[in-house]
């Protein structure tokens, strides 16, 4: 990958997690989530709102893909690239595929349900039609994600300094 390339995920990564704070703010998973289309336009935004819309269809990238669909006027991204913080899950890599979108780029890993995790998602069928490049901006969106659940122990009560296991790497 050029510089430049790399320069522009950057970038662009930036944005998303721009939108992660702003669901951080809200008290939701902090992920956020952009479509940018073949002439490099931001088209689609969006951050979870899952428990503001009380559905699992509110994931960031959901939102993004709708918004850019909209945008567009066809459901057809193939053109388009997906950068979103965390590594998306089943539900959310399937709606990428089905949505034709050319490149995924995400920045932390999620090893608990994170797409790769699912056998019929990383099977070669499935995972020749899109480009995926991972870890940009990971350290940035891992920060972010485990200041968030470590934030939600101490509202709980289950979170005490060195006495619990940190479990905020299972996002």
């Amino acid at each position: 990958m050029s510089e430049n390339q790399h320069n522009q995920d950057a970038t662009y990564m930036q944005e998303s997690l721009a939108l992660a704070r702003a669901a951080f703010d809200q008290n939701e998973v902090p992920i956020g989530a952009i479509v940018v289309d073949c002439k490099g336009a931001i088209v689609g935004r969006g951050f979870n709102q899952v428990e503001g819309r009380k559905s699992q269809c509110a994931h960031a990238e959901m939102i993004a893909i709708n918004e850019a669909a909209a945008a567009i006027g066809d459901w057809r991204l193939d053109a388009c690239t997906l950068y979103v913080t965390l590594e998306p899950c089943s539900m959310c890599y399937s709606l990428i595929r089905l949505s034709r979108i050319g490149t995924l780029v995400f920045g932390a890993s999620s090893p608990r349900f994170g797409y790769q995790l699912d056998n019929v998602a990383t099977s070669s069928v499935y995972k020749n039609d899109v480009r995926v490049l991972s870890g940009v901006c990971a350290q940035q969106a891992q920060d972010l994600l485990k200041r968030f659940f470590q934030m939600q122990r101490t509202k709980k009560g289950e979170y005490k300094s060195g006495s619990q296991k940190d479990k905020s790497e299972s996002y």
